[in-house]
C-alpha cells in the first residue's frame, strides 16, 4: 500500500482524530473512507449532470 504526505491544519487533524477515536478507527482508515464517499459522490453527480446535459441537447436537437 502506498504512503502520501499531506499538509493538515492542526485543528482539523484534531477534529479527524477525535472522530476517528470515537468510532474506534484508525486516522487512515477514516481518510481512506471520506476519500471513497467523496470520489462515489462526484461520479453519482457527474452521472447525473451527463444526463442532464443529453436531455438538454436533445431538446435542442428536437
Amino acid at each position: 500500500m502506498a504512503k502520501v504526505l499531506l499538509s493538515i491544519p492542526d485543528k482539523f487533524l484534531n477534529q479527524i482524530d477525535e472522530i476517528a477515536e470515537n468510532e474506534q478507527r484508525t486516522r487512515s482508515e477514516l481518510i481512506r473512507e471520506a476519500l471513497r464517499t467523496y470520489m462515489k459522490r462526484n461520479v453519482m453527480f457527474d452521472a447525473r449532470k451527463s444526463s442532464s446535459d443529453a436531455e438538454i441537447l436533445d431538446k435542442l436537437l428536437d
